[in-house]
């Protein structure tokens, strides 16, 4: 019997009834389609610089740190946003601030495509960076409008775009950067930007439900705070060192802040995040599992195009080009494309909790072979491949355990909280691929390049998260609370049956 996913949660705060009438609904398959396309650009947004980096200094007259805030200030806006604009949709109304988010990505991307100066594009890529929150905004939605027996496949959909959209990003931005003005890329993205603008308006509806109660500034600010200095400590620190008074301050600020703000957290009305929910053992154990699948997912994607691009003179590169070194990519985000209905169909069948496994599974075994097989083209593409084949169904699977455990009125909030754990999991992974990479280096063909036993390492680290991940997975719970009403269940059986 399946594992249930609740509507309603009336151990939580309900929802405040409909506010307005609901507009006539497009047909399923359109807005699904609209909101996993918008997922799928913003995706694209957060890794659309990295074969530009090492161009960067040469183009701009920036420094190479300087430059690295090209991935950086994407990462922390989108940590502060993400969940922030999720608990605005869920009060104010998710369409509007969906729309509100591709608006700023195309500010964003015409600030990137107007100028070359180091600080004007730091800034545009902020605002790119903010507008990660599409995908969470894109979940609440589909979980609003979408017929229950919809709910599971889409939603998994959804979730997915953020593997699909890196893994397609860079291949499409590194056959730019070698044959067009770099500029050319923000221009295109302004473009989709503006076309997801129109299609939204077009195709999704705005949901009348609403949560209760006030929006908690204060929350969102101290959140920020917290995470401004973890993430701050976090992906600079190898350039500060990391036994550097800053780093270490930074790090002890986001403790002290997080405290702090944890019991404002639990003492105000409306917060900006409800502790209590998110420290039920579903939603929890859920949120770890995200930042550790993150982890394992994005170590694929840094050490990979690297890897290939590393002259044949150590041993183990291929010396291919930047272009070849991205299509490496491209099989693992078609396959995302094609497992998301599948894990979809096994979290229908099986629970999510079971799919997640699954994926925990796979996702070590893809780096079982990446550390076994790293000297051939074709065996790194399949090792990639089955990486991105497991974080395509963790992805799916994230979000319905997710919505499991909180009420309906909380989903964006809830699902955006759970991809800032992706995020944070990105960052500590950026961090550790960085620091072994620089330091387990050896002199080939007259330059410094890291050493074969130091990308090995990265696979053992990424597997060894994928690892951990099944097994806080095995730790959750397997039947969730008694519920009104479920999402994603089959539609022969009743909507009240619990999962087992």
């Amino acid at each position: 019997m399946s594992e249930a996913i609740p509507v309603t949660d009336p151990a939580g705060p309900p929802a405040d009834p409909p506010t307005e009438p609901a507009a006539e609904a497009p047909h399923p398959r359109f807005l699904v389609a609209v909101l996993a396309f918008c997922g799928v650009v913003v995706a694209v947004m957060q890794t659309l610089v990295v074969p530009l980096l090492p161009h960067i200094p040469g183009l701009t007259g920036a420094t190479p740190t300087a430059a690295s805030w090209l991935v950086t200030v994407t990462l922390l806006t989108g940590a502060i946003c993400t969940p922030v604009l999720g608990r605005v949709g869920d009060m104010y109304g998710k369409r509007r601030v969906l729309i509100a988010s591709l608006g700023v990505l195309a500010a964003g991307s015409v600030l990137c495509a107007v100028s070359s100066h180091i600080g004007v594009l730091i800034a545009g890529r902020a605002l790119q960076g903010a507008a990660l929150a599409v995908v969470p905004l894109g979940i609440s939605i589909m979980r609003d409008e979408l017929a229950p027996e919809r709910v599971l496949s889409s939603v998994a959909l959804m979730s997915s775009t953020l593997g699909i959209g890196a893994a397609v990003g860079l291949p499409v931005a590194a056959l730019v950067v070698e044959h067009y003005d770099w500029h050319t890329m923000f221009w295109a993205s302004a473009a989709l930007g503006l076309l997801d603008i129109a299609l939204v308006l077009l195709c999704v509806p705005e949901s009348p439900r609403r949560s209760h109660g006030r929006f908690d500034a204060l929350g969102a600010l101290g959140l920020s705070a917290a995470l401004v200095s973890l993430l701050l400590a976090v992906t600079q620190g190898g350039d500060w060192g990391w036994t550097s008074v800053r780093t270490l301050g930074l790090l002890l600020l986001a403790v002290v802040i997080g405290l702090v703000w944890g019991r404002y957290e639990l003492r105000v009305t409306s917060p900006m995040v409800d502790l209590r929910v998110s420290a039920r053992p579903t939603v929890l154990l859920t949120n770890i599992a995200a930042l550790l699948i993150g982890f394992a997912f994005y170590a694929n994607s840094l050490s990979t195009a690297q890897m290939v691009q590393e002259p044949k003179a150590t041993g183990y590169g291929l010396g291919a080009s930047i272009v070849v070194s991205g299509l490496c990519l491209l099989p693992g985000g078609l396959s995302m494309v094609a497992l998301s209905p599948v894990s979809a169909r096994i979290s229908t069948t099986y629970g999510p909790r079971t799919t997640l496994a699954l994926a925990s599974g796979i996702l070590a075994v893809g780096y079982g072979v990446r550390f076994f097989t790293s000297h051939r083209l074709w065996t790194i593409i399949l090792g990639a491949t089955v990486v991105a084949a497991g974080t395509a169904i963790a992805y799916s699977a994230l979000p319905a355990l997710v919505m499991r455990g909180v009420p309906v009125g909380e989903t964006g909030a809830a699902n955006g909280l759970n991809t800032l754990m992706r995020s944070v999991g990105q960052a500590f992974c950026s961090a550790a691929v960085a620091a072994v990479l620089a330091h387990m280096t050896f002199e080939a063909g007259g330059r410094t390049a890291p050493t074969l036993g130091a990308y090995l390492l990265i696979f053992v680290l990424a597997g060894t998260a994928a690892l951990l991940a099944l097994a806080v997975t095995l730790c959750l719970p397997r039947r969730p609370g008694r519920t009104t009403g479920t999402v994603g269940t089959d539609p022969a059986k009743s909507l009240a049956q619990e999962g087992t």
